[in-house]
């Protein structure tokens, strides 16, 4: 009786906990169906008892060109992860360079560097460069805060294929290339689609990047869209709310979808046997 007693106390306990976790989204939610003469009612309405749809009618006809482009963006953020972080991940793991123990102390600091200093970085590079308001610039200033990350996802994962499977290949005549292409890419689905994930995730949210690198390019990621309903005298809120629900929909599919290989990517060489 006190084991079930205690397990309904923590289920209680964790459901409170979501619900309280939740509720930033459900009012999101609520807010983006809320008529905008309604927006100023003291107390505001708990639910949505007047729905409207007007913010959502905005977002078709204005976000998305928006939408469009933080999924370029997203897209050529994770090839390039994927491009550069894979290699280097399995060099590490496998071919153990001279220097790799002093590299993964610096991948793990880059990790700690605040996105406003970086973005900092960037502007002045880019000015230089005369790179700014570029798509393709976000792609690269992006892809510095996925491929440390995805460099030490993938050096953990790749670091548990035994070795007698590389051996068995590079007897048979494969090349470090081969091997790493044929043999040890195909084994690594589940730190792919993690470090797929992330980075795509962190390149559809960024707005320290997009706000400092591409303010007034052509090309604008749906975080800089939403200042498209804010004024100096008047704020669409429901307009507002309803494209953070539209974007919040490709995030939230993704993560359901590949949650299970997350798991066992993120998880990947805790355990040493």
């Amino acid at each position: 009786m006190k084991s079930r007693t205690g397990k309904r106390r923590y289920t209680v306990a964790g459901i409170a906990l979501t619900a309280l976790m939740l509720f930033p989204v459900y009012w999101m939610l609520n807010v983006s169906l809320t008529p905008q003469r309604n927006m100023r009612k003291s107390p505001p309405d708990l639910f949505p008892l007047h729905p409207t749809f007007e913010g959502y009618r905005a977002v078709l006809n204005d976000q998305l060109p928006y939408l469009g482009t933080s999924l370029l963006i997203g897209l050529g953020t994770v090839a390039l992860t994927l491009v550069l972080a894979a290699p280097a991940g399995y060099s590490l793991a496998k071919l153990r360079p001279p220097g790799a123990g002093p590299l993964g102390l610096v991948l793990l600091v880059a990790q700690m560097i605040p996105g406003i200093v970086m973005a900092m970085g960037f502007y002045g590079f880019f000015l230089d460069l005369g790179l700014l308001n570029s798509w393709w610039g976000l792609i690269v200033a992006d892809s510095t805060i996925a491929v440390p990350f995805g460099v030490m996802i993938f050096a953990a994962f790749m670091s548990g294929i035994p070795d007698e499977l590389i051996s068995a290949a590079r007897i048979d005549g494969a090349g470090t290339w081969r091997i790493f292409r044929s043999v040890v890419l195909p084994v690594s689905r589940n730190a792919i689609v993690t470090v797929s994930l992330f980075g795509f995730l962190w390149a559809w949210s960024d707005f320290v990047f997009a706000n400092t690198l591409d303010g007034g390019g052509d090309l604008r990621p749906i975080t800089l869209g939403i200042y498209h309903y804010i004024g100096n005298n008047n704020q669409e809120w429901n307009a507002i709310m309803a494209t953070a629900v539209v974007a919040s929909v490709p995030a939230t599919v993704l993560l359901v979808l590949a949650q299970r290989y997350v798991a066992a990517g993120v998880t990947a060489g805790a355990v040493k046997d």
